[in-house]
């Protein structure tokens, strides 16, 4: 009996638009760049990934570690939802650069599709989240400050984005 093989339907490329924006400029800047970056991966031959993938995961480490840097500055805790989602995604990202440098040259292919699927819900849902959060205290991004930081309980938040999935 053959071996049943399962296939998928291609993830479809992932394009700056206006629904993936946060309101927050230096957010949206960053997101933009990290999708301009993935298209880039993603229509590359898998033998010319490697240099560009390591670009991406250092683009992708600045980025968790501003956002984990603008939760805590505005209250969350620093083992909340968004930010273990982070790490998960950062542990991953580690891995799947080994498994290609054992020979799996086809992983980072792989994982640049898993996050074309991943993003857009995450910048929709958490990212929106926080970015509507920070605004709703005055946090500016631009300079990391809060403008009273008497509005924040430090560590009184363990949701996902905002203070509404807590």
């Amino acid at each position: 009996m053959p071996e049943a093989t399962t296939e998928y339907p291609p993830v479809p490329d992932l394009v700056w638009t206006a629904d993936l924006q946060t309101g927050d400029a230096r957010m949206d800047a960053t997101h933009e760049a990290f999708v301009q970056m993935l298209a880039e991966l993603r229509a590359l031959p898998p033998e010319d990934q490697l240099p560009l993938f390591r670009e991406l995961t250092a683009h992708t480490v600045e980025h968790f570690e501003q956002e984990d840097r603008w939760m805590l500055a505005t209250g969350f805790t620093a083992d909340n939802c968004h930010t273990l989602q982070h790490r998960s995604i950062l542990d991953t990202l580690k891995a799947v650069e080994a498994h290609y440098l054992q020979g799996d040259t086809e992983i980072i292919g792989r994982m640049a599709d898993a996050l074309a699927e991943w993003f857009p819900m995450h910048a929709r849902s958490m990212d929106a989240g926080l970015a509507q959060h920070m605004r709703s205290l005055g946090f500016d991004t631009r300079t990391e400050t809060l403008p009273d930081p008497s509005r924040v309980r430090p560590a009184s938040m363990s949701g996902c984005g905002s203070v509404t999935c807590s």
